[in-house]
């Protein structure tokens, strides 16, 4: 074997190895979740979603923050529980939005209504879904705010506290939560079932619109799809439990996230993945195949060269 061919032998091995290497070296951005509490107590936010986390319940002090970071793909929703009382070995119950575990952990469980929830659906190289909902009651101001991502990326929740504006019938004991109507009063036509199960047969109640009202970009019911759905791409995200309001004069815009054909289509998807913790998005890998293969082609055109 001539040096020159034994050179050639070589080079396709060390070009071999860096293929591999790019391979092992490709990754997908995922998602950080910054929590904020700006409350005056500490809240022990829930976690119910798929893939795991790596937790699925924590303690939040007054003052304080905590990120986590989530795999494209990922659907699940957020909430503060309040007024909890954990022992040493993390043991308790809290008063709003208990997930029913008895730990700090949630456990796959998911909130006891009434909980205001940040729900999202995160996409793979393509767009993000996410709403703040008040369809199962509210419990405590809470606002999304999406960064360095592209689209429309609003800010959305309810930074109103609406315990104070609750209406009697639907306020809980001690006025720390208010009921939606769908669980005070368990009616089909509150609840968007049986006989109105449809957009066009659900309609916003009186109590609804008192939600809605005051937080225009929030969910008030099941069918509020059109004001209350939003997109980004390629986003993080802050959930801020207790906002102050004035630095969140986006939240004070009353219009549309998208249209509603758009959020009709869209939301029926995603909502029903949230429900599952399916994903019908793009696979990982997804987002950086194009600079990858980029990378191979050049490589492989030097070896058949």
């Amino acid at each position: 074997m001539s040096p020159f061919s034994h050179h050639q032998h070589s080079s396709k091995r060390f070009f071999i190895f860096l293929l591999i290497l790019a391979f092992k070296g490709v990754e997908v951005k995922g998602t950080t979740f910054t929590f904020v509490n700006k409350c005056d107590q500490t809240v022990w936010p829930g976690i119910l979603g798929k893939p795991d986390l790596g937790t699925t319940g924590f303690e939040l002090k007054r003052g304080t923050t905590r990120a986590f970071q989530a795999p494209t793909g990922w659907s699940g929703r957020f909430w503060a529980r309040t007024a909890c009382k954990f022992d040493n070995s993390g043991h308790g119950t809290c008063a709003t939005g208990d997930c029913g575990s008895g730990e700090i952990n949630c456990n796959g469980n998911g909130a006891a209504p009434p909980a205001t929830l940040a729900e999202f659906t995160l996409g793979s190289g393509s767009q993000d879904y996410y709403d703040v909902s008040l369809v199962d009651g509210y419990n405590l101001p809470m606002v999304v705010e999406a960064t360095g991502g592209s689209g429309s990326c609003a800010t959305t929740g309810c930074s109103a506290d609406l315990n104070r504006r609750c209406p009697s019938e639907l306020s809980v004991e001690g006025g720390d939560a208010c009921q939606s109507a769908c669980r005070a009063f368990e009616k089909p036509e509150y609840c968007c079932s049986g006989a109105f199960d449809s957009p066009s047969t659900c309609k916003p109640s009186m109590y609804s619109q008192i939600f809605k009202s005051a937080c225009p970009k929030s969910y008030s019911y099941a069918f509020d799809d059109a004001s209350s759905t939003f997109t980004c791409t390629g986003s993080d995200y802050t959930v801020t439990f207790c906002p102050s309001s004035p630095s969140l004069k986006s939240l004070m815009d009353s219009g549309p996230g998208q249209s509603v054909e758009q959020a009709a289509v869209a939301t029926t998807s995603w909502i029903a993945n949230l429900a599952t913790g399916a994903s019908t998005r793009s696979q990982p890998f997804a987002a950086s195949k194009s600079a990858f293969f980029v990378a191979v082609t050049f490589i492989l055109s030097y070896l058949v060269y």
